[in-house]
């Protein structure tokens, strides 16, 4: 008989517990008889009563639900390798909290597992939510495709299905400021991708800032991608050579015209130039300095501050013999 467990990151997804554990449940019918079901809930340091709602949900559904509580807010990727850690499925799903990711799409993803494929990844093609959420989504994923990893499916994702082996790699790599879901890409295995609509949000706030999502582009790039540095050799590259004609333009200036005064614009403009693109450079190659130092302490990605075991599934009792 699979297993398969479905790990479910939550950060102040108070209200979405009662909604998302009962379509997740009601799921199950649409698999084949033999499958048995674990859902493995991460609290992310939640500020609000998820926890609260996720004990009540367990209860409803004895047997079903785990519960990871972390000590602190540690980010959806690390509390997702945080559920990964804590799964015992043979087959693996991760979907969000909101709702937003359809879960009957699990059932045709099951479908490939079965088939051999390691991964199944559900690509977002096209999405209800509008304005800026919309644009950076499609420009970040754009650049990842582009600067990173060419392998990926267009439209970006966040909704996955993949074999035990896979996790297990993905939790031994205790990767740090990274992308999960890239990182299961990376690893070689061969997968199928399902495109599908991401619905617009229903209940409850996004808690996924812009500034989030700024430091989730600069950690997916310098993770996958060796382009910051790379730019930054060739526009170096580039501004030496301009430098350097310039030089020359300065000496064949002067022997030609000794009295020719110095052009202190021009000069400034050179130095300005030259001085921002060095401080970007710094910071550039600090980002990286920084993950490396941050890699070396060997911190934990995450502290559970609780683990909540699913309650036993009631036993019907046994005929008595007449």
């Amino acid at each position: 008989m699979p297993k398969l467990s479905v790990v479910i990151p939550c950060y102040f997804n108070e209200d979405n517990i009662p909604v998302t554990a009962r379509e997740l449940v009601a799921n199950e019918a649409n698999f084949p008889p033999e499958v048995s079901f674990e859902y493995v809930f991460v609290n992310d340091g939640s500020g609000d009563d998820t926890l609260g709602a996720l004990q009540r949900a367990q209860a409803t559904y004895p047997g079903k639900i785990r519960i990871v509580d972390l000590a602190a807010n540690v980010g959806s990727y690390n509390a997702i390798v945080a559920g990964m850690a804590h799964a015992t499925g043979d087959c693996l799903a991760v979907i969000t909290a909101d709702m937003q990711d359809p879960p009957e799409l699990m059932v045709q993803m099951y479908k490939y597992w079965k088939q051999g494929f390691k991964l199944v990844i559900g690509n977002r093609q096209d999405r209800e939510e509008t304005g800026p959420s919309r644009w950076f989504a499609q420009t970040f994923h754009w650049l990842m495709k582009r600067l990173a990893l060419k392998n990926i499916p267009d439209g970006g994702f966040d909704f996955v299905f993949f074999d035990r082996i896979v996790s297990e790699e993905v939790v031994a790599l205790r990767e740090r400021n990274s992308n999960v879901f890239y990182l299961m890409v990376w690893l070689g295995f061969p997968y199928v991708n399902i495109p599908y609509v991401r619905r617009k949000r229903e209940i409850g706030k996004s808690r996924w800032t812009l500034s989030k999502k700024i430091k989730l582009l600069i950690d997916s790039l310098l993770a996958f991608s060796y382009f910051p540095v790379r730019a930054i050799s060739a526009v170096g590259l580039g501004l030496g050579a301009v430098a350097l004609i310039y030089g020359l333009y300065i000496i064949l200036l002067k022997i030609v015209s000794p009295a020719e005064p110095a052009g202190w614009t021009t000069l400034m403009v050179v130095l300005l130039f030259v001085s921002a693109f060095q401080m970007v450079a710094l910071g550039v190659i600090g980002e990286y300095v920084w993950r490396g130092l941050d890699a070396a302490r060997q911190r934990p990605l995450y502290v559970v501050k609780q683990l909540h075991e699913p309650a036993a599934a009631p036993v019907s009792p046994a005929p008595r013999a007449v």
